[in-house]
């Protein structure tokens, strides 16, 4: 397995194609913009290493029987699937953001099952194509993102009646060797910092949308492949002096639009080719594995719940009954989802390929109520800081020989904390709840796996309404 410092080495040898800010990005690794997103994924490497943490950080490879770090595994009982889920929370507790390598993960195992159904039903050698690519991804310990989401364009029609046919990615040719693509994926977690990019359909395809149905995997740096990084709120406090309006000290999340522009794929790192009937399939599975990924919630959940209960405590608050309950009702909700992602894990059940996929009802389940109390346990940290997480001066203010001894003078609160850690407090709320890791921790929870309606859909089709609807008439006395 690479150590946290090889793995940052690796990305230092890829000649990445990045924009930001309308220029191209010379060194993406020590941007001082992207760099806090690099070492959300080092981290990933590092607590493998530790003794403490080698239960739930790796595993053993069922191809090699080799050590290996579990972003790369395949479930292959259910424990995998709770092992993967407090791995998550573990994480999400230790960086405060997103830490990116779920996606790729995720991509993994269902790509891992629907390759073997596609084999079943025409005879292909998708799956053994896989499991080689497997074997290369988990022997060089590589960083995969899982791309999904194309732009869409008209949201009202399929992908062969848009405009631009280019707004869902595509097959434009065919060639002895392999095929070339054209298109986009948005919204790409971690794009910048994966060694490799899988690329998947984004929803279930008709024949007429065959050239859509496409998943393969390409290197990170591949030819034609162009990276544009997204914005965040307050991500430009990364260029300033100091650090303590940053929140995050250390950690960070990222998102890009990646274009594929007439970009070759070899045929041997092709999963899906045209069978549009197994593109609903794979998107659900990867959908269903990747609500469940959102235990990553909980652990930055814990950071903000207890820098909460630190800011009323430098507020003089802590003991207030109102503010008690309040901190009581984050817990209540923090963990209600870490049950969610749990059941679905505990639930999870043995496909045809031997891959566990979880439970996809309780998945949904689990993910519709991530839409919803990470917005909550926001707002009650919100009212817990008070206004002056918003209005708080900068830090160049606190340090004026002209304005900061007022800063000082009249910030001061409870005897226990400094203004400097009251400042730093806050401005970790403002982070999570306003800032750059908002945009994981909040908007990434409406729309990220799909949006709440998707998983309205998917729980009203998986529910068994009949045996329900049996179960009271029976309780009642209504026959038939």
């Amino acid at each position: 397995m690479k150590t946290g410092s090889a793995y940052e080495d690796s990305l230092r040898k890829l000649n990445l194609q990045v924009y930001l800010f309308g220029k191209k990005v010379a060194n993406v690794v020590d941007d001082p913009i992207i760099r806090p997103s690099m070492n959300a994924v080092k981290l990933t490497y590092e607590l493998a290493e530790k003794p403490e943490y080698e239960d739930l950080m790796t595993a053993t490879s069922h191809l090699s029987g080799k050590k290996i770090n579990r972003f790369t595994h395949i479930h292959q009982n259910a424990e995998d699937l709770v092992k993967k889920t407090k791995m998550e929370r573990l994480l999400g507790a230790k960086t405060g953001c997103c830490f990116q390598r779920c996606v790729g993960m995720d991509a993994l195992n269902a790509l891992s099952i629907t390759t073997y159904n596609i084999d079943k039903k025409y005879g292909t050698s998708y799956n053994a194509r896989f499991l080689r690519y497997l074997e290369y991804v988990q022997e060089e310990d590589l960083v995969c993102d899982g791309a999904m989401t194309d732009p869409k364009g008209d949201r009202s029609l399929p992908p062969h009646q848009q405009a631009d046919p280019d707004l869902f990615l595509r097959v434009v040719e065919e060639r002895k060797d392999g095929i070339l693509v054209r298109g986009a994926k948005a919204h790409q977690t971690g794009a910048l910092n994966s060694h490799e990019i899988i690329v998947m359909p984004t929803l279930s395809m008709g024949e007429k949308d065959k050239d859509y149905a496409v998943s393969f995997a390409l290197p990170s740096d591949a030819e034609g492949i162009t990276y544009i990084y997204g914005r965040q709120s307050c991500d430009t406090r990364k260029l300033e002096k100091g650090s303590i309006d940053r929140g995050n000290q250390c950690y960070g999340g990222h998102e890009a639009l990646v274009v594929f522009d007439d970009v070759f794929v070899p045929w041997e790192r092709i999963f899906l080719f045209r069978e549009f009937e197994f593109s609903g399939e794979l998107v659900e599975n990867f959908a269903s594995y990747h609500r469940q990924s959102y235990a990553c919630k909980v652990g930055v959940g814990d950071v903000l719940i207890g820098a909460s209960q630190v800011a009323a405590e430098y507020n003089g608050v802590h003991k207030v009954s109102h503010i008690k309950d309040k901190i009581i009702e984050m817990n209540h909700l923090n963990e209600t989802l870490f049950c969610g992602s749990l059941a679905c894990a505990c639930e999870g059940s043995r496909q045809p390929s031997g891959t566990y996929l979880v439970n996809t009802l309780l998945a949904n389940v689990c993910k519709q109520n991530v839409t919803r109390f990470p917005y909550e346990i926001a707002r009650l940290a919100q009212d817990i800081a008070g206004g002056l997480m918003v209005t708080m001066p900068a830090e160049e203010d606190f340090h004026s020989p002209d304005v900061g001894h007022w800063l000082r003078k009249y910030y001061a609160a409870s005897p226990s904390a400094t203004v400097e850690n009251r400042m730093r407090i806050l401005r970790l709320i403002e982070n999570l709840t306003l800032g750059t890791a908002a945009v994981g921790y909040l908007t990434e929870s409406m729309h990220g796996a799909g949006s709440p309606q998707a998983q309205r859909i998917m729980i009203s089709r998986q529910v068994n309404m009949e045996e329900k609807k049996k179960t009271a008439k029976k309780l009642c006395g209504i026959e038939g």
